[in-house]
């Protein structure tokens, strides 16, 4: 069984450092850097949030469909198909127990945001008839 330790040196590595663990037995198994760029990270769009009626994968490759959001998206959908203003399919989203991304109730200004997420994702929604009330 190997034994592992993690450090974070205050100061620079210097050979003596490296050849006292080498004598202690260690020996290196990765090294990390990191260094301050005082610009932007150019990897901000890896920040951006996932869409609404989408996760990432088990295996973190390729983004699949949330199958409760995805429930919700379809619900909205159809409501608005059929001419429910958005205070109602709000109400209609809480009354089925649906909630936002972060466990809130619905609220027209919430189901208003989506409105550009229903519009991209439409083309791939399979139409749910609402039950008949």
């Amino acid at each position: 069984m190997a034994e592992r330790i993690r450090e974070v040196p205050s100061g620079s590595v210097t050979e003596e450092y490296l050849r006292r663990r080498t004598e202690e037995g260690w020996k290196i198994v990765a090294i990390e850097w990191e260094r301050e760029t005082g610009a932007k990270s150019e990897s901000a769009w890896f920040r951006k949030e996932v869409p609404y009626g989408l996760r990432v994968s088990d295996d973190c490759r390729h983004l699949e469909d949330n199958p409760v959001e995805r429930r919700a998206l379809e619900r909205m959908l159809d409501l608005i198909a059929r001419d429910q203003s958005v205070s109602e399919v709000a109400e209609e989203l809480n009354r089925a127990g649906f909630r936002t991304r972060r466990g809130a109730l619905w609220s027209r200004t919430a189901v208003f945001e989506m409105l550009p997420r229903l519009i991209e994702a439409a083309p791939d929604i399979r139409r749910v008839p609402a039950p008949v009330a």
